[in-house]
C-alpha cells in the first residue's frame, strides 16, 4: 500500500504534507486522485494477467482490498463510472478489466455503478512508452460523458493504473462539462517515477 506523506491532489508520494510541485503549478481537474498500491510485483503480475490472459477472477479479487481503501478515504461519493476502452480495444479484448474491478467495488461500497456515464470520444493510442506530454495530448478531449448520468452528481471514476494521470484528468474535464458535481479517482496501482514510462 502506498503510504507516508502524498500529494493531497495527485496521490504521489511527496517529501512534505500538501501539494507536489506539479500539482501546485498546473493542478489536475479532478478533486483527488488515490492509488491503492505502487505498480510493483505482485500487483503488476496481477494486473496484466487480467488485462491480457482474461484471467477475469483477478476483478473480484483486486475488488475486496480497494474496497476496503475506498472506505478509509472517506469520499462522499455517488456513482462509481470506469474508464472505458474505445471500441477496437474492447473488440480485440472481449471485456473491459476496469469493469471487472468497479463492478464489484460499487456494490461493496453500495453505489451506483453507471458505465455508460463516459464513452470514448475518439480512438487513442495506447499510453505505453509514450512521453508524459504526448500522453497528455493522446488524451485530450478523449471522452464524453452522459449528462444524464452524472448531472449534480460525486463521481469516482476508476481505472486499473494510474502513470501521469492525463487519462483520469481527461475523464474528468469530460465529467464536469457533463455536468458533474465533483469527481474523484481511484486506480488500483500507481506507477511511481522510477517505474518510467516503457511498459505502463
Amino acid at each position: 500500500m502506498l503510504t507516508g506523506n502524498l500529494c493531497e491532489k495527485c496521490g504521489l508520494p511527496v517529501a512534505h504534507a500538501g501539494l507536489c510541485q506539479h500539482c501546485q503549478s498546473n493542478p489536475p481537474p479532478y478533486r483527488a486522485l488515490r492509488a491503492w498500491a505502487a505498480f510493483d510485483f505482485p500487483i503488476r503480475q496481477a494486473l496484466h494477467k487480467l488485462k491480457y490472459r482474461r484471467d477475469m477472477g483477478l476483478g473480484d479479487a483486486l475488488a475486496v482490498p480497494l474496497t476496503r481503501f475506498a472506505e478509509s478515504l472517506n469520499w462522499p461519493l455517488d456513482v462509481v463510472v470506469p474508464i472505458p476502452l474505445g471500441r477496437k480495444r474492447r473488440r480485440e479484448r472481449g471485456y473491459n478489466q476496469v469493469d471487472l474491478i468497479a463492478r464489484p467495488l460499487s456494490l461493496a461500497l453500495g453505489l451506483d455503478y453507471k458505465p455508460a456515464a463516459l464513452k470514448r470520444h475518439r480512438e487513442t493510442n495506447s499510453q505505453v512508452g509514450l512521453s508524459a506530454m504526448e500522453r497528455r495530448a493522446n488524451m485530450q478531449n478523449a471522452f464524453v460523458a452522459t449528462a444524464s448520468l452524472v448531472r449534480g452528481k460525486t463521481v469516482l471514476v476508476m481505472d486499473d493504473v494510474s502513470t501521469t494521470g492525463s487519462t483520469l484528468s481527461s475523464s474528468a474535464e469530460a465529467l464536469y462539462q457533463s455536468g458533474a458535481k465533483d469527481v474523484f479517482a481511484l486506480t488500483v496501482a500507481r506507477a511511481l517515477p522510477h517505474h518510467g514510462l516503457k511498459q505502463v
